[in-house]
C-alpha cells in the first residue's frame, strides 16, 4: 500500500529513543521530511543522523524540553520554519516516575501534568496554524493502554494519560470540520529503554531480577512476549498517513492482547 507520505512534513517529539524514534524512522522510510525532538542535544542529534543514514530522508534535530512551558512552541516554530510547514504532528512525552499514590506530593503531580498532559496541549496549540495550511493534517498522541487498564505502581501515568485520551477525542470532534485528524495509540509493554527502567524499578520493589519481571509481564500477552518498537511504528505511520484519511478519534491499542476488556 502506498501511504502517500512522500514529501509530507512531520514533527515527532520524544524521538531520541523508543517509540518516538521508531515512529520517526518509519516516517522517514516512507519519504517524509522529519523533524525529531528530545531534551538532550547529543542524543537527538545522534538519532537524527542514524535515521538519515538508514533511510536517506532529511531529518532535522531540534533539542527542547517539553516540560518547559515555552518549549513546545519553540520546537514547533523551528520545525515549521525549517520544513516550510507542517503536515503531521506526533506528540510523545516521557512518562512520569513510577510509584504508589502516597509517594507523591502536589509538586510531583504538577510536574507530571506539565510533562505528560500539558506538553500535548502546548504542542497542538502551537502546531494548529500550520496544520490548518496543510492538505493532509494529522496529529497522533502516544499514550498507554493504562488508560483502559491501570498498571500497578504507575498512579501518575495511569491518571494523567487518561486526560490525554480525553483531549485527543475532544480535538477530533472539535476540529474534524477543518479536516484535521486526531488519533491516539495506546501501547502496552514494548521493548524500549523506558520499559527497562520501569521493570528495574519493579524488580527492586519485588526483590526480583529484571529478567524475571520482563518474563512475568510478557505472560500477560497471548503472544507471550512484549512488543517491538517497529511494530508500534507500523501502526503509527499508517494512522498519520493520508491512507488513513477517514480514521479520526480512534484510540488504538497496540498491545499484543494485554488489554483484557472488550471495549
Amino acid at each position: 500500500m502506498d501511504l502517500r507520505l512522500n514529501g509530507l512534513r512531520a514533527l515527532v517529539t520524544g524521538a531520541s529513543r523508543g517509540l518516538g524514534y521508531a515512529t520517526a524512522r518509519g516516517l522517514a522510510a516512507e519519504g517524509a521530511a522529519v523533524a525529531v525532538n528530545s531534551r538532550g542535544v547529543q542524543s537527538i542529534e545522534g538519532a537524527a543522523r542514524s535515521i538519515h543514514q538508514e533511510t536517506g530522508s532529511p531529518v532535522l534535530a531540534i533539542p527542547g524540553d517539553m516540560a518547559d512551558p515555552a518549549g513546545p512552541d519553540e520546537v514547533v516554530q523551528q520545525a515549521a520554519r525549517s520544513l516550510a510547514g507542517l503536515d503531521i504532528l506526533v506528540t510523545n512525552a516521557g512518562g512520569p516516575p513510577s510509584g504508589r499514590f502516597e509517594a507523591f506530593d502536589d509538586a510531583a503531580w504538577l510536574k507530571a501534568i506539565d510533562l505528560t498532559l500539558m506538553s500535548h496541549v502546548r504542542l497542538v496549540r502551537a502546531a494548529l496554524p500550520f496544520l490548518r495550511q496543510s492538505a493532509n493534517p494529522s496529529v497522533l498522541t502516544i499514550t498507554s493502554y493504562s488508560v483502559k487498564q491501570p498498571i500497578p505502581n504507575l498512579v501518575l501515568s495511569n491518571s494523567i494519560r487518561a486526560a490525554v485520551v480525553g483531549l485527543t477525542k475532544s480535538l477530533a470532534l472539535e476540529l474534524g470540520s477543518e479536516g484535521i485528524r486526531f488519533n491516539s495509540i495506546l501501547p502496552a509493554w514494548t521493548e524500549t529503554e523506558r520499559v527497562v527502567e520501569l521493570m528495574t524499578a519493579r524488580a527492586q520493589l519485588n526483590d526480583t531480577s529484571l529478567e524475571e519481571e520482563i518474563a512475568r509481564q510478557s505472560k500477560d500477552s497471548p503472544l507471550g512476549r512484549m512488543g517491538r518498537p517497529e511494530e508500534f511504528a507500523n501502526a503509527a505511520v499508517f494512522l498519520v498517513s493520508p491512507a488513513a484519511s477517514y480514521v479520526t478519534g480512534v484510540m488504538l491499542s497496540v498491545d499484543g492482547g494485554m488489554y483484557k476488556g472488550t471495549l
